[in-house]
């Protein structure tokens, strides 16, 4: 900028003048209008040598003006891709301050592999938590990122089975970095079980020994899907922390019963997670007595400790004298509060301390012995839940009613739920259809006795000192892993699994296992103010397409992005960045800590 002295009107006039190329040429531009000559003289006694160190100290402060030159006419070539995504920035950042790229590093020097570890898994992470696809479909579309991925196809299949055998510790890794970043409460885990299908015809064969006796069970099994598929499927445990943040995984056979998943899980995560004690949050699917007496210390294992469990217990599959102290009125107590419009809600609830009788597994699978363990029992009742078993259990009566009507159109998989409520029903075991010639009638006396219990549900705990209130607060904390595996599976997509090979899948669910971790993380660090579906699109969206000369022009901008600014320190605003601006984005550091205990 400069001060420049013209004629108007015939008179001396001063203005700020910029100036600027363009085509090669230099031009100037106005850009402040100061007045007549004479007129400034009566306010300044020399205003040329006053503005003139005007526009010399706004010339220091001002960042230069750069003028991009755009042909308008310009055309795309036949095959162009030009727009790149930025988005992946945020959970490159979460991945870097996770440690993940150093932990590749350190592994990459151990290793004699012309391919970057380090660069492949990030890709499949990254790809994971955008635009989820098979790990083919991640190579092919790697271009749509800023960065580039130097790699071939066979090198991420190569890599997968170092990713594989790497999994237990890149688990306990991340466990340490989640504490050191926002901290992690060290007793509360919650588990559950998931699984996951395989669009295959066939189950993997198990192996045996010269006995006849199984060395390894195969992986992909047909089993209860989730979905009600007939495909094989494989299992998967996942523990998780009171704040919603995965803690461990592990993946089992999908022909074993995911009662059997826990305590492998638990002994791990112990040894290599330094606890000295857990409390198990799970749902009645877990609640066994072998499960129950580890958690206690009861069996006599090695590994067994003074740990704890909150488990659901189920009120219809309780015995004669558990429900009848459910239905007595005697010793319930009312509470209120308040619901997520304010409207104020009641329920009832007791407890008691009860010696609970149970019978242990010896290694042939038979029950070996029988052992008392004292728990405390809960039950709770509400007119709220009541009314929604009581609406579930009417759309059943209906399919049940249908079904009866014109068993023709059902089998197996599609009467489910109905089924239950309906007498005399059988499957074929070749098609899954109820054979011709069955008399069906409805189930009054199963609708009769379920009705009354309705409203109620009970929990069962090792922490006797907690009120009613505690537990059934940190029960409800379930709903944060179930929200984990929706995640996993709708967000992620982790299903239906593409690969084959045990160790390719092992490491499939390791990468949907760190994209959830970050997610979890990020979620915390933004102060929990948007949801998953929302970060996702706002990271998708945030993406460049090229102009010229190394510029790009950005087009999104919203609240989340600029939660991300706030919460990083970093600057997603521009319109228009060069290169060089990005790639300073893609190498920022976080320099700021995080000390939230949570």
């Amino acid at each position: 900028m400069y001060l420049r002295k013209s004629i108007s009107n015939g008179k001396p006039y001063l203005s700020f003048v910029q100036g600027y190329r363009q085509g090669g040429k230099v031009k100037q531009k106005t850009v402040e209008k100061l007045g007549y000559l004479e007129d400034l003289e009566k306010e300044y006694s020399d205003p040329i040598a006053h503005f003139r160190q005007v526009a010399k100290e706004r010339s220091k402060s001002e960042v230069p003006q750069k003028t991009l030159e755009l042909n308008l006419l310009a055309k795309l070539p036949d095959q162009a891709a030009l727009r790149k995504n930025l988005g992946y920035t945020v959970p490159k950042l979460m991945y870097n301050l996770l440690g993940l790229r150093e932990y590749f590093q350190n592994k990459q020097r151990q290793l004699n592999v012309d391919y970057n570890l380090n660069s492949i898994f990030s890709l499949l992470v990254f790809n994971r938590f955008l635009f989820p696809s098979s790990k083919k479909s991640a190579f092919e579309t790697r271009d749509s990122f800023f960065e580039s991925f130097n790699f071939s196809l066979a090198d991420i299949y190569r890599a997968l089975d170092y990713f594989a055998g790497y999994s237990n510790e890149i688990q306990q890794h991340l466990h340490g970095k989640v504490r050191q970043l926002i901290g992690r409460g060290n007793q509360l885990g919650y588990y559950d079980v998931t699984n996951y299908y395989f669009e295959i015809p066939y189950e993997d064969e198990d192996t045996y020994d010269e006995e006849g006796s199984i060395i390894k069970k195969g992986q992909k099994k047909r089993g209860p899907s989730k979905e009600h598929r007939k495909d094989p499927i494989i299992q998967m445990g996942l523990l998780m922390d009171s704040n919603g943040i995965p803690m461990a995984f592990n993946t089992f056979s999908g022909g074993e019963s995911e009662k059997l998943s826990l305590l492998p899980t638990i002994r791990r995560v112990k040894r290599d997670f330094a606890l000295e004690r857990v409390i198990v949050v799970a749902d009645r699917g877990l609640n066994t007595s072998d499960n129950t007496a580890f958690l206690s210390g009861k069996n006599h294992d090695d590994m067994a400790g003074n740990d704890g469990y909150v488990y659901g217990q189920s009120v219809l599959g309780a015995d004669k004298q558990f429900k009848e102290w459910v239905l007595n009125q005697e010793d319930y107590l009312i509470d209120k509060k308040e619901d997520n419009d304010g409207n104020d809600i009641c329920f009832k609830h007791k407890s008691r301390i009860y010696a609970k009788k149970i019978q242990l597994k010896g290694r042939d699978g038979k029950r070996a012995r029988k052992m008392e363990i004292y728990q405390k029992q809960m039950v709770y009742y509400s007119e709220k839940y009541a009314k929604k078993q009581k609406k579930d259990r009417d759309k059943a009566i209906a399919k049940a009613k249908e079904l009866i009507a014109n068993p023709g159109k059902y089998t197996r998989a599609t009467s489910f739920g109905a089924a239950g409520y309906v007498c005399n029903i059988k499957f074929s075991k070749e098609t899954g259809e109820i054979p011709d010639g069955l008399i069906l009638s409805l189930n009054e006396a199963r609708i009769k006795e379920e009705e009354k219990y309705d409203g109620y549900y009970s929990i069962v705990t090792s922490e006797k000192h907690l009120s009613d209130i505690e537990i059934r607060d940190i029960y409800k904390g379930l709903w944060e892993i179930e929200e984990s595996f929706k995640i996993i599976k709708s967000e992620f997509k982790a299903r239906p699994v593409y690969v084959k090979k045990d160790e390719h899948v092992e490491a499939h669910f390791l990468i949907c296992f760190v994209a959830l971790v970050i997610m979890r993380v990020l979620e915390q660090m933004l102060g929990e103010k948007h949801t998953v579906k929302q970060i996702r699109y706002s990271l998708i969206s945030y993406s460049c397409s090229y102009l010229e000369q190394n510029y790009y022009l950005f087009d999104y901008r919203d609240d989340v992005i600029k939660s991300f600014e706030s919460t990083f320190d970093f600057d997603l605003s521009k319109k228009i960045m060069s290169q060089s601006e990005i790639k300073k984005i893609l190498q920022y550091k976080n320099k700021r800590k995080y000390t939230t205990t949570l």
